[in-house]
């Protein structure tokens, strides 16, 4: 194992970027996970893997000498209403870890207590909510999808009141950083152009160095979280994955998908399904992510603004010309990757018309997203088999399954090469909103961690699914679909 190399740099950079502060001790700490390929990859320390010691520091009930244990300060538009001051109202930073490539990642602690960004709350996370983050983020890194990671989870010991009475929990998590749009927006708000340039500059040489170099840095950095977001959301897209809330202050700058919390992977597929509760006007909806994503790098841009030309309205015109080009990469980032999730190793312009007709197909018979993909590669040496099963609709079904295959037919590669590829791009098993919620009401009712492991180990390896497993991959019945999902807070 390689060294463990910890720094603080954030904390470093102190008021108004981060205010320092202690966990609150909880009770009668347990174990609930821990990620053993992240602490490697991280070189942490073993005597913190699953012992007496690492649960004392993934609880924040002992800290060691290498953690300074800060809040970020961070402002946000929720749900397009501006507050000027959020920050992590239940989120600890201990420290950045640099791991054996020098990537550096922080380690941070949620549901740990108050903080000064608390505001009415506890600062605490219940059970539930932990448990769906650690199975959804680490699903989520296995199906190559830029993300925060889970690295520990405990029981606090002591019960929530929320709707109920609900056990408490922590979960550890690690991310190439947890700055948002958001983050920029608090400084703009509450700071000075300094302090902004002081900020801006932390942000390239963490994330984005190549831009230090240009000319134009500021402008640079826009250019970098602007791909880096529109290729995100088109994985997004191209998973039936629905972040849920995608307020400013959810949005991380390095392009990793942050804050899960009334995320979901849809069943039926469904372009204005939503999944959190109070989300009644469909605004962060499954088909709506790219223009809220555009959207939330509108405001970053009016952050930056000030650093990117003095004169304003030279400054419009830069600016306006690098957001301009969110949607282009979007769409084209995710024509690709539905493209190869339907076979199609290059796609044309043509092949748009093709996938969106597939959709619509998808829509009209309800279709669930994840098997009308998995088990197209069924069909392609035989139209009546596979996904032809998912749509009642049969001559529409096989007017469009017969131009796909002439489609294929033109890339001279044979059948089975190309159920190969789609195989390993199609995941076989997702995490489904009722299986989690079955995970949670086992764990939280009885105890037992049975089902979430078994979900844990299988999504681990997405492509694949054991036949003890298959259970795991079925698309819920009537009975089991969940219409919301719930942040927890």
């Amino acid at each position: 194992m390689s060294e463990f190399t910890v720094d603080n740099s954030l904390v470093r950079l102190g008021a108004p970027y981060s205010q320092a502060c202690l966990p609150t001790s909880v009770p009668a700490p347990q174990w609930i996970a821990f990620n053993t390929e992240l602490a490697a990859q991280l070189a942490l320390p073993k005597h913190y893997w699953q012992t007496d010691t690492g649960l004392a520091l993934f609880s924040g009930n002992n800290l060691p000498d290498w953690v300074q244990s800060a809040a970020h300060a961070y402002a946000g538009h929720q749900f397009g209403h501006f507050v000027p001051q959020l920050g992590d109202g239940r989120a600890l930073l201990l420290a950045e870890v640099l791991d054996e490539t020098g990537q550096r990642f922080d380690i941070q602690l949620k549901g740990a207590g108050r903080t000064p960004f608390s505001r009415r709350g506890d600062g605490r996370a219940p059970l539930g909510p932990v448990l769906r983050e650690y199975l959804v983020s680490e699903a989520m890194h296995a199906l190559g999808v830029p993300t925060t990671r889970a690295l520990a989870a405990v029981l606090t010991g002591d019960w929530l009141q929320r709707d109920t009475a609900e056990p408490g929990a922590i979960i550890t998590r690690v991310a190439k950083s947890h700055i948002r749009i958001g983050s920029f927006q608090y400084i703009a708000e509450h700071g000075d152009i300094e302090q902004l340039k002081t900020f801006a500059d932390y942000v390239i040489n963490r994330h984005y160095p190549h831009c230090a170099a240009s000319n134009t840095p500021y402008l640079a950095l826009l250019e970098s979280v602007v791909e880096a977001q529109a290729n995100l959301i088109a994985k997004w897209m191209s998973l039936g994955f629905i972040h849920g809330v995608m307020n400013t202050d959810n949005m991380s700058i390095a392009g990793e998908t942050i804050d899960y919390g009334p995320c979901a992977f849809m069943d039926s597929f469904n372009p204005a399904q939503v999944f959190s509760f109070i989300d009644k006007q469909g605004r962060y909806a499954w088909g709506n992510q790219p223009r809220i994503g555009s959207w939330n790098l509108a405001r970053l841009t009016e952050c930056l603004l000030p650093l990117i030309n003095p004169q304003q309205e030279l400054a419009v015109a830069e600016a306006t010309a690098v957001l301009q080009k969110f949607s282009t990469l979007n769409e084209t980032a995710f024509l690709q990757l539905m493209a190869a999730k339907i076979g199609l190793q290059q796609a044309t312009a043509a092949d748009e018309v093709l996938i969106r007709d597939y959709l619509h197909l998808m829509s009209e018979d309800k279709a669930d997203f994840t098997l009308a993909f998995r088990l197209l590669s069924q069909s392609v040496s035989d139209i009546n088999v596979g996904a032809a099963q998912l749509f009642g609709d049969k001559q529409a079904w096989q007017s469009w399954a017969e131009r796909w295959q002439l489609r294929l037919a033109e890339q001279a590669i044979n059948a089975t090469e190309v159920q190969q590829q789609m195989d390993s791009t199609n995941p076989a098993v997702i995490a489904r909103n009722h299986q989690i919620a079955n995970a949670i009401e086992q764990a939280t009712a009885q105890g037992d961690l049975t089902l979430f492991n078994r979900l844990h180990k299988a999504l681990a390896t997405p492509f694949t699914l054991a036949k003890a497993n298959a259970d795991l991959g079925l698309a819920p019945n009537a009975e089991q679909c969940i219409a919301n999902t719930f942040c927890g807070t």
